[in-house]
């Protein structure tokens, strides 16, 4: 008879395809038969920590739920920042995990649903007679709330005959949330009036809008007033037409485009947070900027908000084009039905004399400063090298990113087509040592896309059991960019710059190429520009043939990502 690990696993393999995990005793049997009688795929990681990454970086690749497992006590406590991140980032996965017997714990036991709570994820235990029950609700919270969920099966419980695994409801999902009430009604009314009359209107979307699918209601409401428009850091692509998109807000922005944002008059965002880094610490926007923000949380998230809309970034982008035309057509109307001559359909229908955007050069605007071939120190200059980089790399890629100082260079530097193909993992928590199994999870996600890892030398270290986990997975569709300037960057920028000892912000020098080489990859130290030209003939390669290729560049830790210069402002 099947087994509560039976239930567990054939339960989940109903609606979740991928498991990525570290096998110890308090999940052997869970894997066993998740192995042999479901067809889900479970991937190896090395390290539990890469388990909840890769589930992680799936979820925000592809936008399906995947789950991670590993064993009680050592193994589950290895999973705690990389958890506490999915819980910051709001990321839905599920985490089988062994615990202790139902009877108590033993000496190597903690008390696993009270670490789980510490870091902000619930805990369901599945027991002998609703083992599969309990796995449905897990999966229902997740995806309910964007939360990871830890999925705990009690060490004498996990072989326990079962009997047959029940057909049970599949996870119900709640619909969109559209905007209620009179305040709701009226403050939609006032954000359409507000673009519609705006001479400089300017539309910002974040993950938030990409998860709820709102980019080509976004896009028409952008052409319908004229607006230039830009994305926060998570949001990169949302927009359809990006022959007006200023790009990324905060310190990862181009200055001509910051520029343009503070002319703006009015400022409507959707599916972001606001959280300091999108806003420049406060100075996004100017002081006379009427900004409003459309998101999911109960109430606003920035100060600078003057009006606020609880709904769905989709429903209420797409109730807003209704009611700007319908502005647009009630101005026409009180001018006698006249039609704006020379002006574009779009414009005219919004009352609008001219489309600011159509008098800005965006593309200029967003662009960044190109570098030198080399920093004065001989090393070479990350700028050039990012560009040079975003030059030779395939269009089809999905780019996950470690967190660290180097984080500017491939979220200026690097164009992707949409949100789900630049991942920062590890920023939400502020963590570092996330980046070579975010390899594995992607890859599972979009496997016919070349899969590129962004990675400081600091976070490469701290993660490089996985290293192994992101050559197996990703083979000659992976590549790794490691900026190596031999430091923790961001330290000695914001505190060896204060005078504080440096050393321990130091790392010798590391030869990744070697560590790729003994995984079986490819490995190339990058010293000068010319180097990478081994990039451009591996890009042009069967990936069937080539190798997983690391990039160890010897970059200069002179040269200051923007945002940390703001940053360094802020804490002085």
């Amino acid at each position: 008879m099947p087994t509560v690990s039976a239930h567990v696993a054939l339960t989940i393999a109903r609606h979740i395809d991928h498991v990525f995990g570290v096998m110890g005793n308090g999940n052997a049997y869970f894997l066993d038969a998740l192995e042999k009688q479901t067809d889900a795929t479970y991937t190896a990681v090395r390290h539990e920590q890469g388990a909840v990454v890769a589930a992680d970086a799936h979820f925000r690749a592809s936008g399906r739920i995947a789950a991670a497992t590993t064993t009680y006590g050592a193994g589950f406590t290895n999973t705690l920042t990389a958890l506490a991140e999915s819980v910051q980032a709001r990321i839905p996965l599920v985490l089988v995990v062994g615990d202790e017997p139902t009877s108590g714990p033993r000496p190597w036991d903690v008390d696993q649903i009270a670490l789980a709570s510490g870091v902000g994820a619930r805990t369901y235990t599945v027991g002998h007679a609703d083992a599969a029950a309990t796995v449905v609700i897990a999966i229902e919270h997740a995806l309910t709330y964007r939360v990871p969920v830890v999925l705990a099966i009690p060490y004498d419980v996990a072989t326990l005959d079962a009997g047959e695994v029940p057909e049970g409801d599949s996870p119900r999902i709640p619909a969109p949330l559209a905007p209620r009430g009179e305040f709701a009604d009226g403050m939609l009314d006032e954000i359409a009036s507000a673009l519609a009359g705006a001479e400089r209107p300017f539309l910002l979307a974040g993950r938030g809008a990409w998860l709820a699918g709102a980019g080509e209601s976004l896009g028409e409401l952008a052409a319908l007033t004229g607006a230039l428009t830009a994305s926060s850091a998570l949001g990169r692509g949302v927009f359809p037409e990006q022959q007006y998109d200023l790009g990324v807000t905060g310190g990862f922005g181009a200055d001509g485009a910051m520029a343009l944002v503070r002319e703006a008059d009015v400022a409507v965002v959707f599916g972001a947070s606001l959280n300091q880094f999108t806003m420049r610490f406060g100075e996004l926007f100017a002081p006379g900027t009427r900004v409003f923000q459309v998101d999911v949380a109960p109430a606003a998230t920035h100060a600078h908000v003057g009006g606020f809309v609880r709904g769905d970034a989709r429903v209420v982008a797409e109730t807003l084009v209704e009611r700007v035309r319908s502005f647009g057509s009630q101005a026409r109307l009180a001018d006698g039905g006249a039609d704006a001559g020379g002006v574009s359909p779009a414009a005219s229908e919004a009352g609008h004399s001219a489309p600011w955007r159509e008098s800005v050069d965006a593309a200029a605007a967003r662009a960044y400063e190109p570098g030198d071939d080399l920093a004065a120190d001989g090393r070479l200059d990350p700028r050039s090298a990012a560009r040079r980089i975003a030059e030779l790399l395939p269009e089809d890629r999905v780019v996950v990113s470690d967190g660290g100082h180097f984080i500017g260079w491939a979220n200026m530097y690097w164009p992707v087509a949409s949100p789900d193909r630049m991942m920062m993992i590890g920023t939400a928590f502020q963590a570092i040592g996330q980046g070579w199994p975010s390899v594995v999870g992607a890859t599972r996600a979009r496997p016919e896309s070349t899969v590129v890892l962004t990675s400081g030398d600091g976070g490469g270290l701290m993660a490089i059991a996985d290293l192994e986990s992101a050559v197996r997975a990703a083979g000659g569709r992976g590549v790794a960019v490691v900026w190596n300037d031999a430091a923790y960057g961001a330290e000695v920028n914001l505190y060896g710059l204060k005078g504080l000892a440096e050393q321990p912000m130091l790392i010798s020098q590391v030869d990744f190429a070697a560590f790729a080489a003994a995984v079986g990859a490819e490995g190339v130290a990058v010293h000068t520009l010319a180097d990478l030209d081994r990039l451009a003939t591996w890009t042009a390669e069967d990936p069937a043939s080539r190798r997983f290729l690391v990039l160890d560049l010897r970059v200069s830790g002179g040269v200051i990502a923007p945002y940390q210069h703001e940053i360094i402002r802020v804490n002085s």
